[in-house]
């Protein structure tokens, strides 16, 4: 156990070290031109076979003193060695830059924009990701610019910081991989999973508010909306009890209006922890700002006043997400 924990630190050190040496060697930047400081050239799998075959076949020249061996291992050797110059030029000038990034919600696919721009000759196979098993590959022509869609997975709210960006290439021969590793500076926001639940209204902003808080629905002609599928969570007081006999299912009276009064979804109305809190508010800031229903937000330390539209629905939502985060 002792050795484990010892190897453990020791690779965290190593780690911790070449992160500090990579970040003074590429320093992060949201545009990036590959030169000579910033590409790195290893053989692959298949050129050190190629270069064991290479060895082995000078050895047996030397050992038979035989002209044309010693001419195939040379006229080889001189291939592999215009390969570490093709493989470099393949990917030297080429240049990244990164585009904005779109605010998901928890448990969606964050899509980063990525560009390569070309200048004066085309580039062949070169790969970009951040996972080396799932890197996507595009060609790009001389003096031409291409624009991709990389995905990272979104699983905690808050700002998600893309890791270092690998881009890579073979080409020519396979024998050797030209490599870089850039930091884009890409961030994304991500809001709280919506998860559906009773609305929490600040006390007193509602004509029907039980003791813990959250509103109960008042039917009326103005206000009904229609029905749809019961959710865990929603109201069981506006189950429509005589649809469910029909064998028609679990359904919910819905109201495009939910009271005719001023709304004010409030944190401290609610039960459970704090993510479930979040998510819970973060269904109804979608709910109502795709019904245009004006409402307000209160946190702890924050207060959206009452409104509506896409402004105060991403100011909401930014909210939200970076509740109890550090700036």
């Amino acid at each position: 156990m002792a050795i484990a924990r010892g190897a453990g630190a020791l690779i965290e050190q190593l780690t911790s070290i070449w992160q500090r040496w990579l970040s003074r060697r590429i320093p992060p930047a949201p545009r990036v031109t590959l030169d000579h400081r910033r590409i790195f050239i290893m053989p692959t799998r298949t050129g050190a076979t190629f270069a064991l075959v290479l060895v082995l076949m000078l050895l047996v020249a030397i050992n038979y003193q035989n002209s044309l061996a010693y001419g195939l291992t040379f006229l080889l050797m001189s291939v592999g060695v215009l390969g570490i110059l093709h493989t470099y030029r393949n990917v030297s000038g080429l240049m990244l830059s990164a585009g904005v990034a779109r605010s998901v919600f928890v448990g969606e696919a964050v899509p980063l924009r990525l560009r390569l721009d070309s200048a004066g000759r085309p580039r062949q196979a070169i790969a970009v990701g951040w996972d080396v098993s799932q890197l996507q590959q595009v060609d790009v022509t001389a003096d031409g610019r291409i624009e991709m869609d990389l995905t990272l997975p979104a699983e905690h709210r808050g700002w998600l910081r893309a890791p270092r960006l690998r881009v890579q290439s073979v080409f020519p021969l396979s024998l050797l991989r030209a490599w870089s590793w850039l930091d884009l500076e890409q961030t994304a926001l991500i809001y709280p999973r919506p998860v559906a639940g009773a609305i929490p209204l600040l006390k007193g902003t509602h004509p029907q508010v039980d003791d813990e808080g959250e509103a109960t629905q008042r039917p009326g002609v103005d206000d009904y909306h229609g029905l749809r599928p019961y959710q865990p969570g929603d109201n069981r007081r506006r189950m429509h009890w005589k649809a469910w006999s029909r064998g028609q299912g679990l359904l919910i009276k819905d109201f495009s209006d939910l009271s005719g009064h001023d709304l004010c979804l409030d944190f401290m109305a609610m039960g459970g922890d704090i993510e479930d809190r979040l998510s819970r508010l973060c269904y109804w800031v979608v709910l109502l700002s795709q019904r245009q229903q004006p409402f307000a937000l209160r946190l702890p330390g924050f207060l959206a006043a009452m409104d509506s539209g896409e402004v105060h629905r991403e100011t909401c939502l930014r909210a939200l997400a970076l509740y109890g985060n550090r700036p």
